[in-house]
Parts: structure tokens; C-alpha cells; sequence
């Protein structure tokens, strides 16, 4: 099949959960042989990365992003003349729209958005005198989930901002879902909270998020090690304020128990606040920023901790870390979505009192977090290996065009 495929990064290197999940869908879709041309918008950091994406690609379509805080404010003010959310007029660009144009033309059988960003386009293309395609939503979340969950721990005077925002979402989401051939869910929450925000059902597929098990192999910890590692995507608000309620809430309750613990607090852009914590503290909160090569920092880490309180889809950094056998300490939401038992696979704690209990658990029985590293790594072998959850993606396809 011809396959146009829409993204708003550009999804090498694989080092965050957007970039991974897009990754292995782009090298699953060239192993079964399909005719993918990729059109993304480019930083100029991602450039690069095009030529490692051209292995799987029958063509690339680049088109040049450059934002700022001004043309921030734009878009928010024009949402608000629209009624669109701020996430979809921040990515409403003229030259993706005049790619797209140049584009409609070829005869596609799929048009793929990746992310609710990208489906303006693909309607853009549909429209373009080119019915024949099928339109496939990849929704990595429920976007207007995340937003209405982050209110609930945000600042007083964002609340009615994002209370905003999320009705916009719900209502725009919804009808993305409404108006495509397909739609991507990864899990079966997200798939629900699709329909409720269409309104109605509608073809949705459930697909997990998949990593590749033969390039994450287990990670021979340091023995002994009080050392315990987060790893996110820091200049996404969720997850620094996850990592903020962790440090502030949860540590101090750790290190009453175990003074000699420690923190490494590993991504990209982390916020000024949480590298002043390092400074204030760097014996025990070490915040080294984008690390490119994490394996050193597993080895050296006794567990690992995902302390997300807002958010919607599933946590890749999760599945990563199972598959690599680290013993980890996660929220209800941070599990979401990923089938792994409390007590079997990890450790799930909602409360700061409950969530410092669980790390000073595993610190304190390596041999416990041993048995949950064993059962993790099972888990992601059996059902979020590349190679075992995306052959439903070819199945949607094949439906969708009759093959």
C-alpha cells in the first residue's frame, strides 16, 4: 500500500515515548513491504536523523518548524477567535498546508496522522479531491484526558485556562474520531475515552505502544546500590510535576528511612526549579539533563521511579525499563493502559507516605526487586515487543482497503 504518514517530530532518535512509538510503526510498516513517505515537521536539531528514517521511507517530505513565544501568543489568541484548541492552532502551519497540497495529487491508499495535531492535515488532504484514501487517527492519548487531569494539581490561576482547554480538546478529539476511517487507541481506556468524547462509537483499534526487547536487554545492576533513577521528558509539564512531587513530597520520606539514598534525575530541558534542587542538594539529587546513552545510568541505579499524577495513554519509560529488568515504583496513572499487577510486575502507590513505603521496599530487598525485574521483562516480551503487538496494525490496513 502508499501510505502517507504525518508527524509532528521527527521520530528518530527513539528517545522519548512519542519518538519510540512512531519509530517501530515506521519500521514495521517497511518490513511488510508498504510504500511509506513520511511528511514531518523538522527542527533544525532533527535534520540528521533523515537519513537513518530514509531506510524505511519511500520518501520524506520535510517541512521546517521554528516557533516562538510570539507566535505562541498567536495561536492562542486565534483558538480563542475559533474555538479551537491552542494544541491545534500552535501546529497550524501554512507550509505543512502547501505540502500537503503539493501532495494530494498522489494516490494514496492510507493517510496516517500521527497525533491529534497531524489530523487537521490529513482532512486537508481528503478534501483536496482525493476521497480514495482512508484516513487513520493514531491517538498516542487522549489528549483532552491529560489537560483535564493536569489541572487538578496545576496553579489556581491556570485552572480555568486548562478547564478550557480540555472542553476544547474533548470536543475537537471527538470529532477527529467522528470524521476518520480509523482509529488508533493504545490501550483499552484510551479507546473509551475516545468514544465518550465523540459521543458515539466508532471504529477504534486498540494497539499498544511496542518497544524492540532485542535492543533493551536486561541491565546488571550495581549490587548494594541506594541510588534511585528518573527518567522523563522534563519539559513536559506532567512529567516535571510528577518529578517535582517526587523530590519534594516523596524523597524527604525515603531518606528518613534510608539517609544514604540518592537521585538521578535523567532528561531532556529539565525546569529551573528541579536543577536548583540538584544544587541546593547535589550530594543526594543529581539532574544531569538529556543523558543520550541511558545504560550506565540503569546500571548504577537501584530502582527506578515514574511519579506521574496527570497524563493519558501509556508511559513508554515504563516499558523500556521492564524490558531492561529495572524493579520500578509507579503511580495508578503512571501504570495505565499497560497490563502489569501491583506486587507482581512493579510497585503502584498513589500517596507520597505510600510511594516513599515502596521505594524503601526495594531498597531495602534487592531480592524482591529481582522478582519483579524477571516477571517485568516476561511481561513486555509477551505482549509489547514490536514484533508481537503491531501485526494488528497490518490487519486495520488491510481491512481498511479491502486487501
Amino acid at each position: 500500500m502508499k501510505i502517507l504518514f504525518l508527524t509532528q517530530i521527527v521520530p528518530y532518535p527513539p528517545d522519548s515515548g512519542p519518538k519510540v512509538k512512531t519509530y517501530h510503526v515506521l519500521r514495521y510498516l517497511a518490513e511488510q513491504g508498504h510504500q511509506v513517505t513520511l511528511a514531518s515537521f523538522v527542527r533544525a536539531h532533527e535534520k540528521p536523523a533523515l537519513e537513518h528514517l530514509a531506510q524505511f521511507c519511500a520518501a520524506i517530505q520535510p517541512v521546517a518548524l521554528q516557533r516562538s513565544r510570539v507566535y505562541d501568543l498567536r495561536a492562542y489568541v486565534a483558538g480563542l477567535q475559533t474555538g479551537l484548541p491552542f494544541l491545534i492552532t500552535r501546529d497550524d502551519f501554512p507550509a505543512m498546508r502547501a505540502r500537503i497540497a503539493q501532495l494530494a495529487s498522489e494516490p494514496f491508499d492510507i493517510i496516517h496522522a500521527d497525533q491529534l495535531n497531524m489530523a487537521q492535515y490529513a482532512l486537508q488532504f481528503r478534501r483536496a479531491r482525493n476521497a480514495r484514501a482512508k484516513l487513520v487517527f493514531d491517538a498516542h492519548n487522549a489528549v483532552y484526558e491529560i489537560v483535564a487531569r493536569a489541572r487538578q494539581t496545576a496553579p489556581f490561576f491556570a485552572r480555568p485556562i486548562l478547564a478550557l482547554e480540555a472542553r476544547r480538546l474533548e470536543q475537537y478529539e471527538g470529532g477527529i474520531v467522528s470524521q476518520f476511517d480509523q482509529t488508533l487507541a493504545v490501550s483499552e481506556i484510551d479507546r473509551r475515552a475516545l468514544i465518550s468524547a465523540a459521543g458515539r462509537d466508532a471504529p477504534i483499534a486498540v494497539i499498544p505502544i511496542a518497544v524492540d526487547c532485542a535492543q533493551l536487554p536486561p541491565v546488571a545492576r550495581a549490587a548494594a546500590s541506594q541510588n534511585i533513577l528518573t527518567v522523563s521528558t522534563l519539559f513536559y509539564p506532567p512529567n516535571a510535576d510528577g518529578v517535582r512531587w517526587f523530590l519534594r513530597e516523596v524523597l524527604p520520606r525515603v531518606r528518613a528511612q534510608m539517609p544514604n539514598a540518592t537521585v538521578a534525575v535523567v532528561g531532556p530541558r529539565p525546569p529551573r526549579d528541579l536543577v536548583e534542587l540538584g544544587a541546593r542538594d547535589p550530594d543526594h539529587i543529581h539532574v544531569p539533563g538529556y543523558v543520550p546513552d541511558l545504560q550506565p545510568s540503569f546500571a548504577r541505579a537501584a530502582l527506578m521511579v515514574v511519579p506521574v499524577r496527570a497524563g493519558s495513554g501509556m508511559r513508554v519509560r515504563i516499558l523500556e525499563a521492564l524490558a531492561r529488568g529495572m524493579p520500578i515504583v509507579t503511580t495508578t496513572t503512571g501504570v495505565e493502559g499497560i497490563d502489569a499487577i501491583n506486587g507482581e510486575h512493579l510497585l503502584v502507590a498513589d500517596e507520597s507516605a505510600q510511594f516513599a513505603d515502596a521505594v524503601v521496599r526495594l531498597l531495602k530487598n534487592p531480592s524482591e526487586g529481582e522478582r519483579l525485574a524477571r516477571n517485568g521483562r516476561r511481561l513486555v516480551e509477551e505482549k509489547y515487543d514490536w514484533q508481537v503487538a503491531l501485526p494488528k496494525l497490518q490487519a486495520v490496513y488491510q481491512s481498511l482497503c479491502g486487501a
